[in-house]
C-alpha cells in the first residue's frame, strides 16, 4: 500500500487531472439556452406570431412572443423565412417494441397470455431502433409505446389485457432518458364474437355457429369482469393495514390505479357493436375509457360525444372495414366525429409508417376536416387525452421543448423539417433512410 506521503505527493496531480476532465466535459455538453430568432410561430395555444423568438432554457420553453429578449449567453439560431410547431405526437406505435415484424427475437410488442395488466410497454422498449431516427425526422417527437396493439409490425396472439402504454419522448440513451410518463392508459383488446377463424394447419378458414362464438365472448367477458372485481377487493386491502394483511399479486396490483379512476383504459374495438358493448362495460365498472381503432365510431359518435369517450383513430389510407363501405369512408370519419363534438387524435398503430403520421392527417383535411383540428389531432389532443398536456402538445412557457422547425405546414408530404429539439436539445436528423438514400444517390454508374 502507498505511504501517507506519497498519497499527499499524488493528491496536486489528482485534482488537477479532475479539474481536467470536469472542463472538457463542461466543454463538450450542448448548449443549455437557445433563442430562435424571427420565425412564424404557431404555439397551437393562440394566434400564430409572424415574427416572433422563443427561447429555450434547460429543456423547457423559457419564453415565446413577437417582442422576446435573447438572454445572454444564448446560442442564436436565426430561422427567418421557416415555421415553428410543436413536435408531432403520434399516440399508438410499438416504437423501441418491435424492430423486424418478420423476424420473432426483434419483436416485443406482446406477452404471453391474456391477462397482463404487469406488463409496462417502457421496460421492453429499444431506445437504439432505427424505427426512432427515421420517424423522428418526419418532425414526431413524442409516442405513446403501446404493448399489444396489434399493428402491422406486432406479432402473436393478442390478449384481453395487454398491459400499461408508456409514453416517450423519441430521444434519449436509455430508457430514463425518453421517459415522459411510465404508464398513461390499460391496454385492453375488447373481445368480439368471432364466427370465422383461420385454422393455420390446414390454411384455411373454419365457420363456428353463432352460439358458440357469443358463448366465448361472454365467457371472456366474464373473466375481464372478474379480474376487475379482484382488483376491487385488492386495492381496498391495499388501503388498510400493511403488505403483510395480504398476498401480493402483481396484475391486480397493477389493476388498482385503473378500478380507481386514476389510470384510463385504452379499448380496442372497431366495429359499431363492439364498440357500444364496450362503452357500456366501462359505463358499468366506472372506467375511463379511451377508444382504440374505432373503424366505425361515426356510428355512435352521439354515444361517444355523450359519455365523453375520446377515440384514437387508425390511418385515414386503410381499407374500410367492409367490401361493400364507400372507399373514403375512414377518410370521412374525422370530419364527421369532429361536427359531433367527439375529441380525436389519429394514429399510426405501428412502426413502419409512422413518419406518414402528419400526412394521415392532412388526408382527412381533403375530406372534410378543418386545417386546424386536423393539426391538432396530432399535437394538442394527443397530449389532452392521455394526461401530459400540461407538458407537451403547445408552444408555452414551462413546458418541455419539443419543437419543430419546418419550411412549410408540417402535415404536407413535401415539407422538410430543419431543426428539431426534443427535451431542449438540438437533436439529429440523420437516419437510416437518409444515408441509404445517400448512399445509392451516388452509386457509380455502371461501365458500358
Amino acid at each position: 500500500m502507498k505511504s501517507i506521503k506519497q498519497m499527499l505527493r499524488i493528491a496536486p496531480m489528482m485534482a488537477a487531472a479532475c479539474c481536467f476532465c470536469l472542463s472538457a466535459y463542461g466543454q463538450s455538453q450542448p448548449p443549455s439556452t437557445y433563442a430562435l430568432t424571427h420565425a412564424k410561430i404557431f404555439t397551437l395555444a393562440g394566434s400564430p406570431i409572424e415574427d416572433g423568438t422563443l427561447v429555450i432554457k434547460d429543456g423547457k420553453i423559457a419564453a415565446v412572443g413577437a417582442n422576446v429578449e435573447v438572454p445572454a449567453g444564448a446560442e442564436v439560431i436565426d430561422v427567418k423565412g421557416l415555421q415553428i410547431y410543436p413536435g408531432l405526437f403520434d399516440p399508438i406505435t410499438q416504437m423501441g417494441l418491435s424492430e423486424v415484424s418478420a423476424v420473432n427475437a426483434t419483436v416485443d410488442s406482446t406477452e404471453t397470455g391474456a391477462y397482463n395488466p404487469d406488463v409496462v410497454a417502457a421496460t421492453a422498449v429499444s431506445p437504439s431502433s432505427e424505427h426512432i431516427p427515421v420517424t423522428r425526422a418526419a418532425g414526431i417527437t413524442e409516442v405513446l409505446a403501446v404493448p399489444d396493439s396489434g399493428g402491422f409490425d406486432s406479432s402473436g396472439a393478442r390478449g384481453v389485457i395487454g398491459g400499461q402504454a408508456s409514453a416517450i419522448h423519441l430521444s434519449g440513451w436509455t430508457i430514463n432518458d425518453m421517459l415522459i410518463k411510465k404508464s398513461v392508459a390499460m391496454v385492453i383488446s375488447w373481445p368480439v364474437i368471432e364466427t370465422r377463424t383461420f385454422d393455420f394447419a390446414t390454411f384455411s378458414r373454419k365457420e363456428k355457429p353463432f352460439t358458440e362464438a357469443k358463448q366465448d365472448y361472454e365467457k371472456q367477458v366474464n373473466e375481464l369482469t372478474d379480474y376487475l372485481d379482484r382488483a376491487r377487493h385488492y386495492a381496498q386491502a391495499m388501503g388498510h393495514g400493511g403488505p403483510s394483511d395480504y398476498q401480493r399479486d402483481l396484475k391486480l396490483e397493477a389493476l388498482a390505479p385503473v378500478v380507481r379512476g386514476q389510470l384510463p383504459v385504452l379499448v380496442f374495438a372497431n366495429r359499431v357493436r363492439d364498440i357500444r358493448n364496450a362503452v357500456e362495460f366501462c359505463d358499468k365498472q366506472k372506467l375511463k375509457m379511451i377508444l382504440a381503432g374505432g373503424e366505425e365510431a361515426y356510428k355512435v359518435k352521439d354515444l361517444l360525444r355523450s359519455k365523453g369517450i375520446p377515440v384514437i383513430l387508425r390511418p385515414t389510407l386503410s381499407l374500410p372495414i367492409d367490401e361493400d363501405d364507400a372507399y373514403d369512408r375512414l377518410l370521412s370519419q374525422p370530419a364527421e366525429l369532429a361536427a359531433a363534438g367527439v375529441r380525436f387524435a389519429f394514429g399510426s398503430f405501428d412502426n413502419s409508417f409512422a413518419r406518414r403520421l402528419g400526412q394521415q392527417a392532412a388526408n382527412a383535411v381533403a375530406y372534410g376536416l378543418p386545417y386546424d383540428e386536423a393539426l391538432k389531432a396530432v399535437t394538442v389532443y394527443p397530449a389532452e387525452i392521455f394526461g401530459v398536456a400540461d407538458q407537451l402538445g403547445t408552444l408555452e412557457t414551462g413546458k418541455i421543448a419539443n419543437i419543430i422547425v419546418t419550411n412549410g405546414d408540417p402535415l404536407e408530404l413535401s415539407t422538410e423539417v430543419k431543426f428539431l429539439f426534443i427535451k431542449g436539445q438540438r437533436t439529429s436528423l440523420d437516419n437510416r433512410h437518409q444515408r441509404l438514400y445517400e448512399k445509392y444517390l451516388n452509386r457509380p454508374k455502371a461501365a458500358n
